[in-house]
């Protein structure tokens, strides 16, 4: 089926779908966009081709909001593997059971874990899942701003308000807003959160009329809310309001056998976004499942890259060992039998380690770029300036025409 086609039939009114023996009246379009997302066919093709659906079907009410969900997971790409070890199936039988159900849900653990990912399981299990799915972080924005970004705002509301604006629960109606970092929601902003969860509505900034909204909040953090809450930091009424089901995410040094397969997710991943495999070996992969990951997901993703994009696993090697030496001399170090030398020496380890792999990221994406510092920033995924720096504090320089490399000083 082509989608110009599937566009023109449905403005027909005689659009059928395989398998469920349905004919669509014309006035029943809205009602077909989500049984559409629910055919494997249909789906696959507006997959496939993306860029022919928005012209052909985004005149359709509420196809807006789908194709922009289906665009984002496009640009992303598939998620990588959630539930590969005994913990996390915990999780998900955690998540199958609380998806259905539309109840509030805090999702912990550390920076890096994958709350996100979980929250997007939760509404792709939910009957919200034809709806938006929104995120906001709420420790990235000054309070002015959140509660802007938040709420929304009408035309005038203050200085620079030259339209109104529409805020992130406006956005999710009808489907889930994910409130990352809520341990860092500023206190002014709380008794207006607790609003919206209790009474399904909220004004915009400068706004006299009140909006209702239909949105299932779960909330994110890395924080001691009970903490919170008995420091006067978190408002217990609000915490109580979002807390009806709690679902802890282990870190990643708890589930050393999920490693593998999120090296093979990167792998794959990477060796399409850079043109070469990231090889890594039997003993990297040792390295790895010994290593207490701090970053957690993140940072494995970070060292996958990183392999990616120098074409070997050598200098993640070599860092994780000498983490491991440094470790092994902090053991020593509290158990009184380190000496002063090996005490003063923990950071300098460290910080030599890091840097030599920085320097060494620096050089391979350089010259993967032929010494375009644009490229090349691209390719690391940072900003110019931020490179430019880099590049004079490693000494970096091109190499002399004729030359076979840059040099790391």
């Amino acid at each position: 089926m082509k989608l110009r086609g599937a566009a023109s039939k449905l403005r027909r009114g005689t659009l059928k779908l395989r398998g469920r023996g349905t004919w669509l009246g014309a006035g029943a379009v809205a009602l077909a966009v989500p049984a559409m997302f629910f055919s494997r066919r249909f789906a696959r093709l507006l997959f496939e081709h993306h860029d022919d659906a928005l012209i052909a079907l985004q005149w359709m009410p509420g196809v807006g909001v789908l194709l922009g969900s289906l665009a984002s997971r496009r640009k992303s790409g598939p998620p990588p593997p959630l539930y590969e070890s005994e913990s996390m199936r915990v999780v998900r039988d955690a998540v199958a059971k609380v998806a259905p159900t539309g109840a509030t849900v805090v999702l912990r653990g550390e920076t890096g874990v994958g709350k996100e990912l979980v929250a997007r399981d939760v509404h792709d299990s939910s009957l919200r899942r034809t709806r938006p799915f929104v995120k906001i972080n709420c420790a990235a924005l000054p309070s002015e701003l959140l509660e802007a970004e938040l709420f929304g705002y009408e035309r005038g509301a203050f200085t620079g308000a030259e339209a109104r604006k529409r805020g992130r629960f406006e956005h999710a109606d009808g489907g889930t807003l994910l409130l990352d970092e809520v341990g860092e929601l500023p206190p002014e902003l709380q008794p207006k959160l607790l609003h919206v969860l209790q009474d399904g509505e909220f004004f915009r900034i400068g706004g006299t009329q009140p909006i209702r909204c239909d949105v299932r909040v779960l909330a994110a953090t890395n924080r001691d809310l009970e903490s919170a809450v008995e420091a006067g930091e978190f408002r217990q009424d609000l915490y109580y309001r979002l807390n009806v089901v709690e679902i802890r995410i282990p870190p990643l040094r708890e589930r050393p056998e999920h490693i593998p397969a999120l090296v093979e997710y990167f792998q794959r991943r990477f060796v399409t976004e850079y043109g070469q495999p990231a090889a890594v070996s039997a003993a990297t992969l040792e390295l790895f499942r010994g290593y207490d990951w701090p970053g957690n997901v993140r940072e494995l993703e970070n060292m996958m890259r990183r392999i990616a994009v120098l074409g070997s696993d050598d200098h993640v090697a070599d860092e994780l060992r000498s983490r491991a030496r440094a470790r092994v001399a902090l053991d020593g170090a509290m158990s009184g039998r380190a000496t002063d030398a090996e005490v003063r020496g923990l950071k300098e380890i460290s910080r030599e380690a890091a840097r030599e792999a920085e320097g060494a990221v620096l050089l391979a994406a350089l010259e993967r770029a032929g010494w375009n510092r644009l490229h090349a920033a691209r390719i690391l995924g940072i900003s110019y300036r931020s490179l430019l720096y880099k590049l004079a504090d490693h000494r970096l320089r091109p190499p002399a025409r004729g030359a076979g490399g840059g040099s790391v000083a």
